[in-house]
């Protein structure tokens, strides 16, 4: 079978790569053609665009590059139609897919999606626009399933692929993970800042403000893939602060805490049982936005699917030093990291089992077969 995989970000790089991977098990002969990154790459296929040319934040960023999207959406068509692939597979990123959805339909292509958009968080009318343009729809996140049966859309809980992606993950030696990083001895506190410049730029110098008063603990910065040190290289002042690139997996297996920008990284802390405070900032025009459409009482997926605050969450004016230095302090103490472990067990048990990828491929492959 021909399948054409339209992902972004890294988020949907990694979910991407194991989906394809998943699929080039249950159809041996498949050919695949996608707009994803490195992961994607690695496993085969074709790439068509890498996710880092189409990586805006926010409404006003969306905003100031409309034309260069309008004519990646162009292009996208194009692409697809050429192509003529039997199934067209969405993995998150909604406000390019629904697009290309509502295009696909109305083509006869056949349209699945990976990963629900957030329209359970905001913009619920989007529900009606999924119904008509995608055929199957595969959810990560138990609660999501809920809400989409209030509108009498059936779709498929398939467990959260984190839980696949973290636990076939190559053990690291820490000994020899220091050693090759220059990392010292002392206790870990991963900075975890996004992976867009903007992100990156409203996040990691608030979390650097913490390093003068926790010199006990050696302060280490996760890089994006998408982003070269010499942009970070700017932020930072003090010897003990330490970058490492694309090895967050193994920077979190070894560290003793985290500080976490809002998005999938918090779940994925939390997958590795490392205490957490969850931060976001963004620009003024774009929170008062999203503070009018997103209907959620928490912003972080642990709290979301935990139905309560597991995990501070420190959004916009009380992102700042004071808060964070308290909050920072607190999950350091070992009363509050054990309350935040028994959490986390009860978290990985809500996402269900493995096999998120191998189970979606599979309805996938069994769909386009008949």
């Amino acid at each position: 079978m021909k399948y054409y995989i339209l992902a972004g970000e890294a988020s949907g790089d990694l979910h991407g790569s194991n989906l394809m991977k998943a699929l080039f098990e249950v159809d041996a002969h498949a050919e695949i053609r996608f707009w994803g990154g490195d992961l994607m790459q690695s496993v085969g296929g074709t790439l068509v665009k890498h996710y880092k040319e189409r990586a805006f934040m926010g409404f006003s960023e969306v905003i100031m590059n409309l034309n260069k999207i309008f004519k990646l959406i162009a292009f996208c068509k194009e692409d697809i139609k050429a192509y003529n692939p039997d199934v067209l597979i969405f993995i998150d990123n909604s406000g390019f897919n629904l697009r290309i959805a509502k295009w696909a339909k109305q083509e006869g292509i056949t349209t699945n999606y990976y990963i629900s958009p957030q329209v359970w968080a905001s913009r619920a009318k989007r529900v009606f626009d999924i119904k008509r343009d995608i055929d199957a729809m595969y959810v990560i996140l138990p609660f999501v399933e809920d809400f989409y049966k209030k509108y009498d859309y059936k779709v498929n809980f398939v467990g959260h692929p984190l839980i696949d992606a973290i636990a076939n993950r190559d053990q690291v030696n820490e000994t020899k993970f220091r050693e090759s990083h220059n990392l010292g001895n002392k206790p870990i506190i991963a900075l975890l800042p996004g992976s867009r410049k903007q992100e990156i730029k409203n996040m990691l110098s608030v979390m650097l403000e913490m390093v003068d008063s926790f010199k006990d603990y050696q302060f280490v910065i996760a890089g994006a893939p998408s982003q070269d040190y010499s942009f970070y290289e700017t932020f930072i002042k003090s010897n003990n602060v330490k970058f490492i690139s694309n090895k967050t997996y193994d920077l979190l297996s070894i560290s003793t805490a985290a500080l976490v920008t809002s998005g999938t990284a918090t779940l994925e802390t939390a997958l590795f049982k490392i205490p957490q405070v969850v931060c976001y900032k963004a620009s003024a025009i774009s929170y008062h936005i999203a503070k009018r459409i997103i209907t959620l009482k928490f912003i972080s997926l642990v709290n979301l699917i935990m139905d309560k605050e597991v995990v501070t969450e420190l959004i916009q004016n009380d992102f700042n030093k004071k808060r964070l230095k308290q909050e920072l302090t607190r999950i350091l103490d070992e009363t509050e990291r054990k309350k935040m472990f028994l959490n986390y067990y009860e978290l990985e048990k809500a996402l269900g089992g493995k096999g998120a990828s191998k189970k979606t491929a599979q309805l996938i492959y069994n769909s386009i077969k008949k």
